[in-house]
């Protein structure tokens, strides 16, 4: 093969289909990393599948594929401010073997500047669930608000006036405001009201996760978290 044709050939498009998502790009760039799962792939040295279109097929995450390909285009680690998903793309980039990724995650670069820090808020709600009704009956549920955004709360009881709620002091200087007992509905209601008021004074969604207890012979607890943060400027004492 002469020089003309090896550059044709690694300039070519290449697509890719991993997890059900599709992706094109060159040979070059899959190759960027000789040592890597994918520099070996694309080299012949083991077999390749192919889905029903003829496009190569890997049998990973396909969401998360797409830092792994720019990160074999640019060399460089872009992140999203509220990416979540840090450990399972170190998994990715273990199993693609691309050791300067590698490292990229495992010393990363500060999330913020020195002088920005994140301000966080939990949001958690609480469902007490029947376990004999058919359907699944909501007995109680309640809300509550944790942070240390004193003005973020100030703010929440100057405008949910007409729901019943209480204040308590946390550890950590941080304050829990509690809405409720309210019903299924009425918890619907606020939740939606307060979430769109939280990221309406500049937070965004950082992770949310759910936990299930069994406290009692005829009911479940399930609680819902969700963790909102913004980045504010350190004050100088």
């Amino acid at each position: 093969m002469d020089n003309g044709d090896w550059g044709h050939r690694m300039t070519t498009p290449v697509t890719l289909n991993v997890g059900g998502h599709l992706y094109t790009t060159s040979l070059s760039t899959l190759q960027r990393y000789p040592d890597s799962m994918l520099g070996a792939m694309f080299r012949g040295d083991f077999p390749t599948a192919r889905d029903a279109q003829g496009n190569y097929f890997i049998d990973r995450d396909g969401t998360l594929f797409r830092y792994i390909l720019n990160f074999l285009r640019t060399s460089e680690l872009t992140l999203p401010v509220d990416f979540t998903e840090t450990d399972l793309l170190r998994k990715e980039a273990d199993f693609y073997q691309i050791e300067p990724l590698i490292q990229c995650l495992n010393d990363p670069k500060p999330l913020y500047p020195p002088d920005i820090f994140e301000q966080v808020v939990e949001l958690s709600s609480t469902r007490k669930l029947s376990k004999y009704s058919n359907p699944v009956a909501v007995i109680i549920t309640q809300l509550t608000i944790t942070t240390k955004v004193h003005a973020l709360l100030e703010g929440i009881s100057n405008n949910f006036t007409k729901w019943n709620k209480h204040m308590m002091d946390t550890r950590d200087c941080q304050v829990s405001f509690t809405f409720g007992p309210c019903d299924y509905h009425q918890e619907v209601s606020l939740r939606v009201h307060l979430m769109d008021y939280i990221m309406k004074q500049g937070f965004t969604i950082r992770n949310t996760r759910v936990h299930h207890m069994s406290e009692r012979a005829n009911e479940n607890t399930v609680e819902h978290h969700w963790t909102f943060c913004r980045p504010a400027h350190k004050v100088e004492d």
